[in-house]
């Protein structure tokens, strides 16, 4: 069945991933991004830019957030602004249409907070410690007043992606990967923190079998983990860089941020009942094809004469 799918956020870490993959099997797919290019090109914080992008799709995944917990922090305002307000938007824009289209939500494992215990459901308590993670808390709850008035749309909670040299390089895995490569030295604040590190191909793997769900005109589920359910300490991850690139980078630790969650890792039992889906790509193996991917890119550099 051929659809047309908007996706929000096109040209970010998972954006630009699930584009690929859709469009490789054929779905007819739009893009919306603050820096995307011609008539892609859009703020989700623009009524009237989100309304003409919605129209003529039938399915939407909002991807499209300030998606780091310290940006929220340095800009609380943009945060709620993009975050809530943009989501507010999409949803509006999309009940006033005549043929509804259904929708992915990207929520966070931010919601949770500091789970009261280990491994998180998705049934457990939202309890959130930072702007970033309040706003998407209220952008679930505006997706279930949604379906509360018969909007088909879905929440799926995240945790941790990565995957791609084209990802932010301050984020942790990223970071971590680059530096072992270049045997600088990985700073590592809070390293007993544990997360649930998930491959962009994983989650881009789940997010493809909810789009078929829905267009297949199934009920949308309830919020669903798409994560590995295996936990990773900050100090872990940053000795198995090291150890994949084979360099002497030295590993330095620092102060924990007071706005950081210090410990997660979830549940993927309901994607595996409700989707079929499981973890394929373990932390090893996509810290391997990103560290090469960095040492490739070094090589190139170098031959070519400039910096890193």
């Amino acid at each position: 069945m051929s659809q047309r799918i908007l996706i929000t956020g096109s040209e970010g870490l998972v954006g630009t991933a699930l584009r690929t993959a859709l469009e490789t099997h054929g779905r007819d797919v739009s893009g919306l991004d603050l820096v995307a290019a011609d008539h892609e090109l859009g703020d989700v914080r623009d009524h009237e830019r989100v309304r003409a992008a919605v129209e003529g799709c039938d399915g939407i995944v909002h991807l499209a957030a300030v998606s780091r917990v310290i940006w929220g922090e340095r800009d609380p305002e943009l945060c709620w602004a993009t975050n809530v307000g943009g989501l507010r938007n999409v949803v509006e824009a999309m009940e006033a249409r005549r043929h509804k289209p259904w929708l992915i939500f990207a929520s966070s494992r931010e919601v949770y907070g500091q789970p009261d215990r280990l491994p998180a459901t998705e049934e457990m308590p939202v309890q959130p410690v930072n702007i970033y993670g309040r706003s998407k808390v209220e952008g679930e709850r505006l997706v279930q007043a949604a379906r509360d008035r018969g909007l088909r749309a879905s929440t799926v909670r995240l945790s941790n992606v990565y995957g791609s040299v084209q990802d932010h390089i301050d984020r942790v895995v990223p970071a971590f990967a680059r530096a072992a490569v270049l045997g600088a030295t990985l700073r590592v604040e809070g390293a007993g923190h544990t997360f649930d590190f998930t491959h962009v191909d994983d989650t881009v793997r789940g997010l493809a079998a909810l789009i078929d769900l829905l267009v297949s005109g199934e009920a949308a589920p309830p919020p669903i983990h798409f994560l590995t359910g295996r936990p990773t300490t900050l100090g872990q991850l940053a000795s198995l860089a090291v150890d994949i690139a084979g360099t002497s980078a030295p590993i330095e630790e620092g102060p924990q941020r007071s706005f950081d969650v210090s410990h997660f890792y979830g549940v993927p039992e309901r994607a595996r009942q409700l989707l079929g889906w499981e973890p394929r790509v373990g932390l090893r193996i996509g810290l391997e094809r990103l560290i090469q991917e960095y040492r490739r890119r070094l090589v190139v550099v170098e031959q070519e004469g400039a910096r890193p």
